[in-house]
């Protein structure tokens, strides 16, 4: 699987990401000589997904540009345990100092893929998706949402500026569910919107204010299937709340169309990758 909407701000996030661990410069890596080039592999040490490439490779760019990465695998490639990724080659000091920070990226991002993965095969057959949220690692937003895609899940806002989510404190600030839908309405904003509710009575209010897409918040698997026979396709149904992935199957069979988790990207354990120096193959 390939998935090229790579972010606008891959440059950006790398910059920063080198600034906190190469600062003003690697003292460990001055060690070696200057002229010296290394040959090296990224090695997977654990079944996954990969995902990250395009961060890696502007990681090795920004503290090298000598430095050339050679990709086995691509974004969205299942990896087994011991395989080869990639191909380095380049002046050793820079590989050194790109290690630690293209890793960072790789193993994270590689890590959301292959959560958000096992979520997709979960649901595959029913007519869900499992969409990702807001909860995700400060500063890697994108960089995480593009992964979530990688790994076969989709994607909710990318923030609060792309799409309105009225949620309970709106509408009681609003004075109502109707209010807090016109409300939305009246900004005339070209963006998608969507209410929270807690009941099936809400859900009746929301139906009738004209609602296209409902979050249906902390519903059992009891509670959405009569939110599904209430909306009859009037809507757009979303089940959110707490969905660990025990439950996601069973979620999805209830005939929501979205089930969104934040277990996606703010409880991803890194995938294990390591990068070895090896004897280069031309000698």
């Amino acid at each position: 699987m390939s998935v090229s909407r790579i972010p606008d701000d891959v440059g950006e996030t790398v910059a920063r990401a080198l600034a906190e661990d190469v600062g003003t410069g690697d003292l460990t890596a001055a060690l070696i000589g200057a002229a010296g080039t290394a040959h090296a592999h990224i090695i997977a040490r654990e079944p996954g997904i990969l995902a990250g490439t395009p961060w890696g490779n502007e990681t090795f760019r920004r503290v090298d540009s000598g430095i050339k990465a050679s990709w086995r695998k691509s974004d969205g490639d299942p990896l087994a345990a011991d395989d080869i990724l990639c191909d380095i080659n380049g002046p050793a000091r820079g590989i050194l100092s790109a290690e630690r920070t293209a890793l960072n990226f790789l193993q994270t991002l590689s890590g959301t893929a292959t959560e958000a993965r096992r979520y997709a095969d979960a649901v595959r057959g029913t007519g869900a998706t499992v969409i990702d949220t807001r909860k995700t690692l400060p500063g890697l937003r994108r960089a995480q949402k593009y992964a979530v895609a990688v790994g076969g899940c989709g994607n909710h806002r990318m923030g609060l500026y792309d799409f309105i989510l009225i949620k309970e404190n709106h509408i009681a600030a609003a004075g109502s569910i109707e209010a807090a839908l016109a409300a939305a309405r009246a900004q005339r904003a070209v963006v998608p919107i969507e209410i929270e509710v807690e009941t099936l009575g809400e859900l009746e209010e929301a139906l009738a204010a004209g609602a296209e897409r409902i979050l249906l918040d902390n519903f059992d698997p009891t509670g959405l299937r009569e939110a599904v026979r209430i909306t009859a396709g009037r809507a757009k149904l979303e089940a959110s709340g707490n969905v660990e992935f025990d439950a996601v199957r069973a979620i999805a069979e209830t005939g929501v169309d979205f089930i969104s988790t934040g277990a996606l990207t703010k409880h991803v354990r890194a995938l294990d990758l390591s990068l070895r120096f090896v004897p280069s193959p031309d000698l």
